[in-house]
């Protein structure tokens, strides 16, 4: 019995958490203090001509670390409302960003001289 009440907790935990809504974008700002910005980009298809429109929207996420850099790929994952405008979290970063490697490189060049 108790060997099978602890493999349905793991399950109602997953439950739990998996109510909270995702969304995976490009980070876009990283200019504020544990918060980036993330462009998410959305494909809907036209109501009448059914065309394929491509629409995005800003979300302001939390980023403890600030570990993400401009250009990332994030995932973010809806919270608490943290201020006016914070309302996800920083989940993952899914896949880095070339662009922000060419940047730490330069910036400590640019230190040294």
């Amino acid at each position: 019995m108790a060997t099978q009440e602890t493999q349905q907790t793991p399950a109602a935990a997953d439950s739990i958490s998996s109510r909270r809504n995702e969304k995976v974008g490009n980070v876009v700002s990283t200019k504020m203090q544990k918060t980036i910005v993330v462009e998410v980009e959305m494909r809907k298809a036209h109501p009448k001509y059914k065309k394929i429109m491509k629409s995005s929207k800003k979300f302001y996420a939390h980023d403890e670390q600030n570990s993400a850099r401009v250009g990332d790929v994030v995932r973010i994952r809806e919270t608490r409302p943290l201020s006016k405008l914070k309302r996800w979290a920083l989940e993952e970063i899914v896949r880095r960003s070339s662009l922000g490697q060419i940047e730490e490189i330069q910036a400590p060049q640019a230190a040294n001289s």
